[in-house]
């Protein structure tokens, strides 16, 4: 009986194994789908947008003019014009000074909800930051527009408030959640023996957080930051809204200017399909794809080098 007991037992442990190996591999399995799915789809979207301008790109596209030309004239009945530079410029001014914005404020609040706040503080500061990001363009574009516009015009004597100021500080205000996130998790993921070991060397708390957790931590506060960029490049409706939609090369802050992905949401509703314009359209969104390719590229060689570094 007792052998049969055992027998019995071990054929239930078995099957258990079996299970449980079965389980781990569909698992297995769907971990890798997920995986090859995003380099699919990510694929699948640039190949329509190749397709959907390669007509105009393959026997139209002067490509000096579009990356070099501020002229984007699409609709003239004479004379059309596709350049791009002004609204690449537009772009990477709004972008910039959306850095210069979130980039001290998103890691200064990383820092301090990760380092320096515990409990009921840390958790209302954490919701508090998730909210912002919950926050949808069109309503940070309508704040742009009812309430950073008269106010901009007040303060600084602007003749018009949408520009590249009023553009910047929303997209900072936009791109701070996505930095805080990732830049906490990144000051966190540092051990704690290197806390530790520093304020037993008779270092301060904010000696720590200088010399030992921010080099320790800054691949993983650079990918923040650079997720931070691509989260302002890639921003439409707000910039849409909030920056003047103007094509020019922006000298000011003042100055009102057009980006991009602007362009291609005010325009392309307005465009006949197949048109020279309505490709042009989506070669811009190939120029934004190349645009975005290179920030995450050159990201990416940095975070190696940095780690590099550490070893």
């Amino acid at each position: 009986m007792e052998k049969d007991r055992e027998h019995a037992d071990g054929a239930h442990g078995l099957g258990r194994s079996r299970a449980a190996l079965a389980a781990e591999r569909l698992i297995e399995v769907v971990i890798r789908i997920c995986g090859f799915s995003a380099i699919f789809f990510v694929f699948s979207i640039f190949l329509f947008v190749l397709l959907s301008g390669s007509d105009f790109i393959v026997h139209r596209l002067n490509v000096r003019e579009f990356l070099f030309s501020t002229e984007w004239v699409p609709t003239s009945l004479s004379n059309k014009r596709y350049g791009t530079l002004a609204l690449t410029v537009g772009t990477f001014s709004v972008t910039g000074l959306a850095m210069l914005i979130a980039v001290p404020f998103g890691l200064g609040a990383a820092i301090f909800v990760s380092e320096f706040t515990g409990g009921k503080t840390k958790e209302a500061l954490k919701i508090t930051i998730e909210l912002l990001a919950a926050i949808p363009s069109v309503v940070w574009g309508f704040i742009g527009l009812v309430i950073m516009n008269p106010l901009i015009i007040e303060l600084f004597d602007a003749p018009i408030g949408l520009n590249v100021l009023n553009g910047g500080i929303l997209l900072g205000l936009m791109s701070v959640p996505i930095i805080v996130s990732i830049g906490e998790d990144a000051i966190k993921a540092v051990p704690d023996s290197y806390r530790e070991a520093s304020l037993a060397m008779g270092a301060n708390r904010w000696q720590t957080v200088v010399h030992v957790l921010l080099p320790a931590a800054r691949s993983g506060l650079l990918a923040a930051v650079l997720l931070g960029v691509g989260r302002a490049i890639g921003e439409t409706i707000a910039v849409l809204m909030a920056t003047g939609h103007a094509v020019q090369i922006p000298h000011s802050p003042l100055d009102s200017v057009r980006t991009l992905t602007a362009t291609i949401a005010s325009e392309l509703g307005e465009t006949s399909r197949g048109s020279d314009h309505y490709q042009a359209l989506f070669t811009i969104g190939i120029l934004l794809f190349a645009l975005t390719f290179i920030v995450n590229l050159s990201a990416d060689l940095m975070v190696r080098g940095f780690r590099g570094e550490q070893r």
